[in-house]
């Protein structure tokens, strides 16, 4: 794995509409809940999959049980699974997501067969990183001075 220069991590941020978070939960403590509702904050278009919560709303929109069945462009699959689940996921999003830019894979998830799989296609890939985060470091939003809890203001 290569790490992404910061050029292609801004030009991901940048460019990118719509992430679909794949394993998103409703709890608000869980990091997967935080990071998109940060994104969704910040002007992303987040559509929720998480088979165990169909139908629900989050960051405005109904989750979905699947990526193929999402009915709109999406240009972020954000992938908060086990590295077990990366590949299915991935077959997924290639399978049903035409237009698909991004394969976004969350801080301690890899999975180098399915990296070079969503590559060949065509798809760029980052592993083991945060885009919350990354965000956060790119644009000038990183807290200085104490913990970052990744927990938005209602203010915002």
């Amino acid at each position: 794995m290569t790490t992404p220069s910061d050029t292609l991590l801004r030009k991901i941020l940048r460019e990118s509409k719509t992430f679909a978070c794949v394993g998103v939960s409703p709890n608000p403590v869980r990091p997967s809940h935080y990071v998109a509702r940060y994104l969704k904050v910040k002007g992303f278009r987040v559509i929720p999959v998480n088979p165990g919560h169909i139908g629900k709303e989050m960051f405005g929109a109904t989750v979905v049980g699947a990526l193929s069945d999402i009915q709109e462009p999406v240009d972020v699959v954000d992938i908060f699974r086990r590295p077990e689940a990366v590949p299915a996921i991935v077959n997924e999003a290639l399978a049903h997501l035409p237009g698909l830019r991004t394969i976004w894979m969350q801080i301690g998830v890899e999975h180098a067969e399915a990296a070079a799989k969503a590559e060949a296609a065509g798809v760029q890939v980052i592993q083991n990183r945060c885009p919350k985060i990354e965000y956060q470091r790119l644009f000038g939003e990183l807290r200085m001075g104490g913990f970052n809890t990744g927990i938005i203001s209602s203010k915002l």
